[in-house]
């Protein structure tokens, strides 16, 4: 009787052991398949697979801003939906960010894509990726008519404002060596301390100046071509193929119009950048002329 008993319990227990090891293989193959059909679901390495989260700025007009009703808008949001859709994504998610820390929180898988006219510079490319380039414009010292300022030299010994982490203040600390730079996490902040007084100037984006010089009687005292770092999409390190399907629908949208549309439509009556227009609209290169 002990004999049986005991067989039973050796039989029961090799049972159990190989319903274990089979529900195991189970489980495994199952996970293997998910990981298999996640990655095929997921091609561009997104946060949440068909969605893109993008990091930007509200205030930043025509670039990227909040509208009234509290909807991002402007020429760079636009442009980045449009190309977005061309991958076969139209669940963009646009969400406000301080620039200084706008570049990191891409690099640390906060966000999918930063679009907020990114000026591509070798530093900034220590930290991210970045799409070929969409945008060049102009750098503009924005200044009281009063405010005697007319040059860069008229600038030493003034408080010039700058937004922490922007192209401006790159080349303010590089070129502004006599000018004291106050820092201001956005434009609206900068704009109010001109119109106050507390500082001089603020150094900002051409197409942006703009509404302020409308809204508060400012005038552009120096513009500062910087076609040396055109506008990129910023993406984190190694999303190659997330890199290289934005490049592919961003020079569609190139070349089928809808980038020099949405430009006519954001900068009226500014300069357009040859580079971005269809193929068959730029100006010819002019052919070097033969050796003798």
């Amino acid at each position: 009787m002990k004999l049986h008993t005991l067989r039973r319990a050796v039989i029961g227990t090799v049972a159990a052991a190989a319903t274990a090891l089979a529900l195991t293989a189970c489980a495994s193959g199952a996970a293997n398949s998910g990981a298999t059909g996640s990655a095929d679901d997921n091609p561009y390495g997104l946060i949440t697979p068909g969605q893109i989260r993008v990091a930007s700025l509200g205030d930043s007009k025509p670039y990227t801003f909040t509208d009234e009703s509290g909807e991002f808008t402007g020429f760079d949001v636009e442009l980045f939906t449009d190309v977005a859709h061309r991958i076969g994504i139209d669940d963009v998610v646009f969400t406000g960010q301080d620039f200084s820390g706008l570049l990191a929180a891409v690099a640390n898988g906060q966000f999918d894509v930063g679009v907020a006219a990114i000026g591509i510079t070798e530093e900034r490319k220590q930290t991210v990726d970045f799409s070929d380039g969409y945008l060049a414009g102009y750098l503009t010292v924005m200044a009281s008519p009063d405010a005697d300022i007319a040059d860069e030299g008229d600038l030493d010994g003034k408080r010039l404002g700058v937004v922490q982490g922007t192209l401006q203040e790159a080349y303010a600390v590089k070129n502004f060596t006599d000018t004291e730079l106050v820092r201001f996490p956005d434009n609206n902040a900068a704009i109010s301390a001109v119109v106050s007084g507390a500082v001089d100037a603020h150094f900002l984006d051409y197409e942006a100046a703009k509404e302020y010089a409308e809204q508060y009687g400012l005038e552009n005292a120096i513009d500062i071509p910087s076609f040396d770092a055109p506008a990129g999409f910023a993406i984190a390190k190694g999303n190659d193929a997330f890199k290289d399907a934005l490049n592919e629908a961003l020079h569609e949208a190139m070349e089928d119009g809808t980038w020099k549309e949405l430009y006519q439509k954001w900068f009226p009556g500014s300069p357009m950048p040859d580079q971005y227009l269809p193929s068959d609209e730029q100006t010819p290169t002019p052919s070097e002329s033969p050796t003798e």
